[in-house]
């Protein structure tokens, strides 16, 4: 009976012993399972790490940054229409605002009028080189004549068939023949000089009064202020009727075809990054769905603290040591900004690949040419008025 109940208890004792270690059986195992997690969650991200994560460097300090072309008189007056507003599209060339041109016009008339006079005169020495050529000519025989006369008299002198007093006529006459020789020879040279080695197009005179015909001609010209490139209108600010001078900023115009994205990384995020290297970018306004693809085109001569309005003054000793931003420039996929345009000032999320090390910081930046065509043509026209006005006055021979 006592071995029974030895036996009984023995038996409780271990099934209360076994109810308490399988908590304690239980909770080492779920530790051995997040460590073994943790271990494996740590060589995961190790090796990610070491085989892609270290060659990518990101930022959502960045923004949509592009030109703004500023549309400005260059002659004053006053304005008659505006014919863009802003958010509105304008193509390069189309007339965006334009100025009265009734005095521009009055100018014109009179720059025009001076060179046909000057073409007219200038034409004029041409004609009196061959009048002064047959004038010469008429002189020369006079004085053939007069020497004869003289000649004549001096051999029948000695008969006394001619008296002293004729003789001296005669020499007085020959006198005056040469005088008058000499005097339109230094005419027809003095012509000469304003037309030798020149035309009636190339004359000094007629060029300056084409020169003042060109400068009324773009004065006029400059009254139509066209867009220099296509782009949207933005801040405008001139009004019809609004007197405006020359520089005066009346309107941006924004080309968002060629905006690009200014990614500002801290200082220790530069050290892989180079010219070339691949972007991958979001925009916060069209999420995550929609991928831009770029390329690093180049770094900013210096931080953002350097071109402060109002930089930091560290060497007056209230310094703070504070993790400096250089902006990198980052240029975008044409197609894929047709397909999602940006605006100047949306924000960015920016991704650079640095596992390209390639390239350099400063010497492989190629450079950027931006020019416009649309005031070109003003040349022309004004050349082509100017040989309009000269070939009407230029005598018909």
């Amino acid at each position: 009976m006592s071995d029974t109940i030895t036996t009984e208890r023995t038996d409780a004792n271990k099934s209360e012993s076994e109810v308490k270690d399988k908590p304690r059986r239980k909770r080492k195992l779920l530790l051995s399972l997040l460590a073994a997690s943790i271990l494996i969650g740590g060589a995961g991200w190790g090796g990610y790490y070491y085989t892609t994560g270290r060659f990518f460097e990101s930022t959502d300090d960045a923004y949509v940054s592009g030109n703004l072309v500023q549309l400005t008189p260059e002659v004053s007056g006053t304005v008659i229409a505006v014919n863009a507003d802003d958010t509105q599209i304008v193509h390069q060339g189309a007339p965006v605002v334009t100025l009265d041109t009734a005095d521009a016009k009055v100018a014109l008339a009179n720059a025009e009028a001076n060179l046909a006079q000057a073409v007219r005169q200038v034409s004029s020495l041409y004609v009196n080189n061959a009048y002064y050529a047959a004038t010469v000519a008429q002189r020369q025989s006079d004085l053939i004549r007069a020497q004869s006369d003289l000649k004549r008299r001096m051999t029948i002198a000695e008969t006394g068939a001619v008296s002293g007093e004729d003789i001296a006529h005669a020499r007085d006459a020959v006198s005056a023949a040469q005088a008058a020789l000499d005097a339109v020879r230094q005419q027809s040279e003095a012509n000469h000089a304003l037309t030798d080695r020149t035309s009636v197009e190339r004359h000094p005179n007629v060029q300056a009064a084409a020169a003042k015909v060109r400068d009324a001609w773009l004065d006029d010209a400059r009254n139509t202020l066209p867009a220099p490139v296509t782009g949207y209108v933005a801040r405008r600010s001139v009004q019809v009727g609004q007197r405006v001078a020359p520089g005066t900023p009346l309107m941006a115009i924004v080309p968002l075809d060629g905006v690009w994205v200014d990614a500002n990384f801290k200082e220790v995020q530069l050290a892989h990054m180079r010219i070339g290297q691949p972007v991958m970018l979001t925009a916060d306004a069209y999420g995550a769905k929609v991928k831009y693809h770029g390329h690093v085109e180049g770094f900013s001569a210096g931080t953002g603290a350097a071109f402060a309005v109002l930089p930091a003054q560290n060497a007056t000793g209230n310094w703070i040591k504070v993790v400096q931003r250089l902006p990198v420039r980052i240029r975008l996929d044409r197609r894929e900004l047709d397909a999602h345009p940006l605006r100047i000032g949306l924000s960015m999320n920016v991704e650079v690949e640095t596992r390209d090390q390639s390239g350099t910081q400063l010497g492989a930046a190629s450079t950027t040419s931006y020019r416009t065509d649309v005031f070109s043509h003003y040349g022309e026209e004004a050349n082509a008025e100017i040989e309009r006005i000269v070939a009407e006055n230029v005598p018909k021979h």
